[in-house]
């Protein structure tokens, strides 16, 4: 039986931070090792117990989410990071996303829908909320990057890896199996020289290659 992925939750909000444990706690699979209500004692927190993923706040005093995920990042690059945020989403997003954070999810996220986003992301995938989408279309658009050269089928791959979709769900779409969906991916991340699908999804977006 493989390890639970063990989660460290950080928000202010005692409420927001009490109701993702439970959630979580419910799933099989699935370990909260700890909960922290500022960015600062998160940042120590993470360091000392060494989650496999964390959920941060965005926003919080003292220490606010950004800067705590991107010190994370610096120290600890092995630890995934989810991004949580209420209704609007904040235009850090962008910045937070170019520097390799794994997922970006709403408070109103559904129970099972945030179950999928931490196995997504433990998978290696990036998780971006739809909304999340808008406001980095909105934002990338102008700024030029080289142009790719990608077949036909990793065109087709490459604008579903745009969605929420996990490459399972690609795969139950377009009719083939998980692996090839994989494959293609790992080629289009090479041929684009993107570390991972979310930086991907914002060059083709630059690129015009994903509408």
């Amino acid at each position: 039986m493989p390890d639970p992925i063990r989660i460290l939750i950080v928000d202010d909000h005692a409420v927001v931070r009490k109701g993702l444990a439970m959630v979580l706690r419910l799933e099989p699979g699935l370990e909260v090792v700890g909960e922290a209500a500022t960015g600062a004692i998160g940042l120590e927190a993470a360091l000392s117990l060494d989650p496999d993923i964390v959920l941060v706040d965005l926003v919080m005093p003292e220490m606010d989410g950004q800067e705590m995920a991107l010190a994370l990042r610096e120290s600890r690059p092995g630890i995934k990071i989810m991004m949580l945020t209420g209704t609007e989403v904040d235009d850090r997003v962008y910045d937070l996303v170019a520097a390799g954070i794994e997922g970006y999810v709403l408070k109103k996220i559904e129970p099972d829908e945030l179950v999928r986003a931490v196995h997504a992301v433990m998978r290696g995938e990036a998780y971006l909320h739809p909304d999340v989408m808008k406001k980095i279309i909105s934002k990338v658009h102008s700024q030029p990057v080289p142009a790719v050269a990608l077949t036909p089928r990793e065109l087709e791959i490459l604008e579903w890896m745009a969605t929420p979709n996990t490459y399972k769900q690609i795969a139950h779409e377009l009719s083939v199996s998980d692996e090839t969906v994989r494959s293609h991916a790992k080629n289009i991340l090479e041929k684009m020289k993107q570390p991972n699908r979310a930086q991907a999804a914002l060059a083709a977006i630059r690129m015009g290659l994903v509408k």
